[in-house]
């Protein structure tokens, strides 16, 4: 078990993805940061799970994410033993409702306050570094 432990830290894959815009903005605004709302269907849409493997988890991604974003997830699971609360469900919706989102994968940098900056839809094409680039050019 110690070593499950000590891979965990040495790789740092870790990453918490918050379900609560409104957390997402209290801590973006308490850490002077962005936030990056990712919509998905984490368990039916290929490239949503590519985009969450190759870039969203990717080292290079999660370090820059410590420094610069707050993490919120809107998914919309679709197997049975992956749904979310009614609640969440609900608050869910309302985002993808909110910010127009009308397919998956959908990311959207917003600032401190909630105000959408740039949006992409579908998979990125490039690399997670030339992907933070496009996230950097939008943040300075």
């Amino acid at each position: 078990m110690s070593a499950l432990v000590v891979f965990g830290m040495t790789t740092g894959i870790s990453q918490k993805w918050l379900t609560d815009l409104d957390q997402g903005l209290a801590q973006a605004n308490k850490e002077n940061k962005h936030v990056l709302l990712f919509f998905t269907g984490s368990d039916w849409c290929p490239p949503c799970k590519r985009i969450k493997a190759e870039i969203y988890s990717s080292q290079v991604f999660i370090k820059y994410a410590e420094k610069e974003l707050v993490l919120v997830m809107a998914d919309f699971p679709r197997r049975p033993e992956n749904q979310l609360s009614e609640a969440q469900k609900k608050k869910n919706y309302a985002l993808a409702e909110r910010f127009g989102a009308r397919s998956f994968p959908t990311s959207v940098i917003l600032d401190k306050k909630g105000k959408e900056l740039q949006r992409w839809v579908g998979l990125p094409q490039e690399t997670a570094d030339s992907f933070i680039g496009k996230f950097r050019a939008v943040t300075k």
